[in-house]
This record gives structure tokens, sequence and C-alpha cells, in this order.
């Protein structure tokens, strides 16, 4: 599975590149913080929903730390969706490299 680090990330937000987060935490944590352009889709509801998303679009898959985003990339990758990357750290990371300003909890 690929992965991507915030640094990555920011620059291609910051570009406008056609891509689309996915921010596949509980509604609770998106509450508390969220990365700004992000789709929310909870993790459970991804498998009924994933007709929403576009698989010409590359996706960046993240939530607090990595680990269940990387469930879902490769969820994802198994239903023919073959741009799909990993945020590396989540949330924390994007929190302590890009904007000290996302709380994390």
């Amino acid at each position: 599975m690929q992965e991507i680090d915030v640094n990555t990330l920011n620059q291609k937000l910051s570009k406008k590149e056609n891509i689309l987060l996915l921010d596949v935490r509980t509604e609770q944590e998106v509450f508390i913080s969220k990365i700004e352009g992000s789709i929310h889709m909870p993790m459970n509801d991804v498998p009924l929903r994933m007709n929403e998303l576009d698989k010409e679009k590359e996706i960046v898959v993240q939530c607090k730390s990595g680990k269940r985003s990387a469930k879902i990339c490769e969820f994802l990758m198994h239903n023919n969706f073959t741009n799909v990357k990993n945020l590396k750290g989540g949330i924390i990371a994007w929190s302590e490299e890009i904007d000290p300003s996302i709380i994390v909890y």
C-alpha cells in the first residue's frame, strides 16, 4: 500500500490538486478536529458508501494515526480503486508537522 506524508499532502492541498482527502474517523473525532477540505465518511460506512467516491481521483485516506485508514486503503484497493494512499501518521502527524492548532485527543 502506498503512503503519503503530511508535508507532501499539504503541498498537494496548497496547489489545489484534484485529490480527495477521506477522513474515516468517527463523528466525535471529526467534531474535535479536522483537516480543512477533508470529506468525512466514517470507517464503518465506507463499504456502503464507496460508490460516492470517484475512482478517477487520487484518494488520500486519513484517521487519527494511520491504522484505520490503512485498513480502508486495503478495502478500497480490493474493490478496484487504484489510486489510494494512506496518510502516514494521520491527524496526529498533521498536528505535529503542519497545523499545531489541530487538537490531538
